[in-house]
């Protein structure tokens, strides 16, 4: 379909009532995900489209294609599409588009915020025409009046809202990727909010033999990829069995916001993270996006409170059972501890005792000379987990002297979560769920020519009062 100036375009309303028609569509990417093998020797890749005539997120244009370095590669959700000569069909009442690589070919244009008409990725050569860039032009200005977003539905999920068991889609924002000892992509993603703190099942007693992770992967990240992680916010790793291209990351980059369709949560050790499977897809999103412009906006609030430091779950105060020293001093995430610039510092935290070494009271002093305290606590928040030490005359004032066996396990049950039917001598995989508790902490180093590698954690400045 040609006229004297160019092509004509259908309006995707009209396009549905022309099934097996080849027509000519210009419209916007609303959702796309990774090109995938064929049983044949083609690959094929599904975006959704729409337009001021069908805003719906259903409308769907299949490629396939042979070679997988020849299909689109979206910048992100909001894009536009021109696409030449596709064929319109119906499978199982429903109407859809079809690329077919012997004739039809397609361009690719920045959506609302683009200003030229530079296509950045086309099939084949074309001539953009005045006819052509008028009809850019209006969907620009109707992208502008019109809130796009990634597809709200019921089973989106924030990261304060997951949970495990089931599929769900899941907004965030890429902030790190790496790759594990067998091979698979773990992607470090973040978007704003707490994941919910984890009750969970632990043998106390074998914390010197299995602690309790500090983290999901094989080994700690470096300092120079924390101190690009925000400090409020959970930073949940997402593993997959994918091959980087499968995932459609081969056209993403860090700092980029994406939507995962059909992704899985699950909890390990007390930690989340997320599971990728073969359903699973992935498609970019633009930063004028209607839900990541809300994320962005909630996480700016967030940062703007007095409060923006406390773990979502502990509002509207932490537990009463410790008390500090420093009521003045503001609060800090535990990734503010990770990531501050110091290697000596002092910090107040709101945080959850998960695990103790040792646990039991009367372990808790060295068994000869002065018979101090000596603790290892595993801390966490929503932002990362460390161990804390409690020692000498900082354990005098957190257990306020020396009380006696009986009490410092009632305290220290307290602490930990743990029911009074759960305390002492059945502590095979107990149920606990700590409660949140303000502590104050201090970094130091071990050596003196090697600080950062050597630096360790102390509690100090609080006691346990219940």
């Amino acid at each position: 379909m040609e006229n004297g100036e160019g092509y004509v375009y259908l309006a995707l309303r009209d396009a549905m009532s022309s099934i097996g028609q080849k027509v000519n569509l210009l419209a916007v990417v609303v959702e796309h995900g990774a090109p995938k093998k064929t049983k044949g020797t083609d690959y094929v890749l599904t975006l959704k489209i729409m337009d001021a005539s069908y805003r719906d997120h259903g409308f769907s244009v299949n490629f396939f294609i042979d070679k997988i370095d020849n299909m689109p590669i979206i910048k992100s959700d909001g894009d536009i599409i021109y696409l030449r000569r596709v064929v319109m069909k119906i499978y199982d009442g429903v109407v859809y588009a079809l690329f077919n690589k012997k004739f039809s070919t397609f361009a690719l244009f920045e959506g609302k915020s683009g200003e030229g008409f530079k296509p950045y990725q086309v099939s084949s050569k074309i001539q953009i025409t005045n006819h052509d860039k008028e009809y850019i032009t209006q969907l620009r200005t109707w992208l502008v009046d019109y809130q796009l977003d990634a597809g709200v539905n019921s089973y989106l999920l924030q990261m304060r809202e997951i949970k495990v068991g089931g599929f769900f889609d899941f907004i965030c924002k890429i902030l790190h990727v790496s790759e594990d000892l067998e091979g698979n992509w773990v992607l470090f993603v973040w978007d704003g909010t707490d994941a919910p703190p984890v009750s969970f099942q632990t043998n106390l007693d074998a914390e010197a033999q299995n602690p309790l992770p500090l983290h999901l992967e094989p080994s700690p990240l470096s300092r120079d990829v924390l101190c690009k992680f925000p400090c409020v916010g959970t930073v949940l790793r997402i593993f997959a069995n994918n091959p980087r291209e499968e995932l459609g990351l081969r056209s993403l980059g860090i700092g980029q916001w994406v939507k995962f369709h059909k992704m899985m949560f699950q909890s390990q050790s007390g930690l989340w993270h997320g599971l990728l499977t073969p359903s699973s897809r992935l498609s970019a999103l633009s930063d004028e996006d209607n839900t990541v412009v809300h994320c962005e906006r909630y996480y700016n609030e967030r940062l703007s409170s007095n409060l923006n430091n406390l773990p979502l779950s502990s509002f509207p105060w932490p537990s009463l059972i410790t008390e500090t020293d420093h009521d003045h001093v503001a609060f800090s995430t535990l990734m503010d501890v990770l990531t501050y610039s110091k290697v000596t510092q002092k910090f107040k935290c709101v945080v959850r005792v998960v695990a103790l070494l040792p646990w039991r009271a009367e372990d808790f002093r060295s068994p000869e000379g002065t018979r101090v305290y000596r603790i290892r606590l595993t801390l966490e928040d929503p932002t990362a987990r460390i161990h804390a030490y409690v020692f000498a005359e900082d354990g005098v004032k957190f257990f306020e002297g020396y009380p006696p066996p009986d009490t410092l396990t009632r305290k220290m049950n307290k602490l930990l979560g743990l029911t009074e039917s759960g305390s002492s001598e059945d502590s095979d995989n107990v149920s606990r769920n700590p409660p949140w508790v303000q502590c104050c902490i201090k970094s130091y180093y071990l050596v003196k020519s090697n600080p950062w590698e050597t630096r360790r954690y102390r509690i100090f400045g609080t006691k346990l009062v219940q």
